[in-house]
């Protein structure tokens, strides 16, 4: 039962550190648009060198997230967890502005993606047993 664990915690990382590489370049190109919709108001820079900026981290992030083994995959684990809360206003503030992204175009959309943050939390902490 153990090394079935350990493959499905392989797994995840791979799938989320891919998944992030794949949102981080979406950052950079096609979907540039859609995510500078989610940057909060208060963020002091302009949207646009935020998305590029966390399109970069995410791309980073996720390759390391995809590679990294053993106490290196818990450090990374841990930062992927604070990525992911980090950007958690961005989502709060598509939803209490009522920004259209993603095909997030109702409030309950925007309001059920909410409860998707934590569950990456938790996916990039349980995958790298952080």
């Amino acid at each position: 039962m153990k090394a079935r664990n350990g493959r499905g915690r392989g797994l995840a990382k791979t799938l989320l550190g891919g998944a992030l590489v794949f949102a981080g370049i979406a950052h950079l190109t096609f979907a540039r648009r859609d995510f500078q919709a989610q940057v909060p108001d208060f963020v002091p820079l302009e949207p646009d060198t935020t998305v590029v900026a966390s399109g970069i981290a995410e791309i980073t992030l996720g390759t390391a997230l995809a590679v990294s083994q053993g106490k290196r995959a818990g450090t990374v684990g841990r930062i992927a967890a604070v990525f992911f809360a980090a950007v958690f206003p961005g989502n709060v503030s598509q939803y209490t502005q009522r920004r259209s992204a993603f095909g997030l175009d109702t409030d309950r959309k925007r309001f059920a993606r909410l409860f998707f943050q934590p569950v990456l939390i938790v996916a990039a902490l349980w995958s790298t047993r952080a």
